[in-house]
């Protein structure tokens, strides 16, 4: 499977695992101009912001460690351009990734790590 498959693969499994958890789907893959959201979700009265990160080992580090500063601030201006978007400013939102390690043959193991970051600097973009 190849690096794009593997993504695609991993955002659905993360996809169905949300659902599972009683969370609702708004948006797969998000793209506005600065880029794209994977998964964007409402956990009870929550907004939720979803990186997926699937990796098949972990010879090159944790899913968890590719969502850095740089990226964790993409994320937050691109929650907030959805966010205007949708009018949906008074909505409570957070940004949460899930882990995917893909073990072979079906399985894989998931790891969903709620509020994984915050705004940096208390910085929102509206």
């Amino acid at each position: 499977m190849n690096r794009k498959k593997l993504g695609s693969w991993g955002e659905e499994q993360a996809r169905k695992y949300l659902e599972n958890q009683g969370f609702l789907i708004l948006d797969n893959n998000y793209r506005c101009k600065l880029g794209e959201i994977d998964l964007i979700a409402m956990d009870g009265d929550s907004l939720v912001f979803i990186e997926v990160k699937t990796r098949r080992s972990t010879a090159y580090g944790f899913p968890m460690e590719a969502v850095g500063k740089r990226k964790q601030s993409k994320y937050i201006q691109m929650a907030s351009i959805y966010i205007k978007e949708k009018a949906m400013a008074q909505v409570p939102f957070r940004f949460d990734v899930i882990e995917i390690m893909a073990k072979g043959q079906g399985q894989w193991d998931i790891n969903h790590i709620p509020n994984a970051f915050q705004s940096i600097g208390g910085r929102y973009y509206f």
